[in-house]
């Protein structure tokens, strides 16, 4: 069994509203000097085999496909 982690981000130069309403919403709250917030998506995952490149393959099958919006969003895969 392999664990997995998927990080989601949104590329450079996609406007992020949700980022901006958290850093306003942080500020309203106090905590000064905060910029540039972006917001994404973790999916943890745990895959039924022990073959690290399939489990690898069929992981990026599923951003490519499901996960991810990859005309606006990047994405990451680390294996444990």
């Amino acid at each position: 069994m392999i664990k997995a982690r998927v990080t989601v981000t949104l590329k450079n130069g996609v406007l992020d509203p949700q980022g901006k309403a958290i850093e306003g919403a942080l500020g309203a709250l106090g905590f000064n000097g905060i910029g540039q917030v972006r917001q994404g998506k973790v999916f943890d995952l745990q895959i039924e085999t022990a073959d690290k490149a399939k489990a690898e393959a069929d992981l990026k099958a599923m951003c490519e496909k499901l996960l991810a919006n990859t005309v606006i969003e990047n994405y990451t895969i680390s294996l444990a």
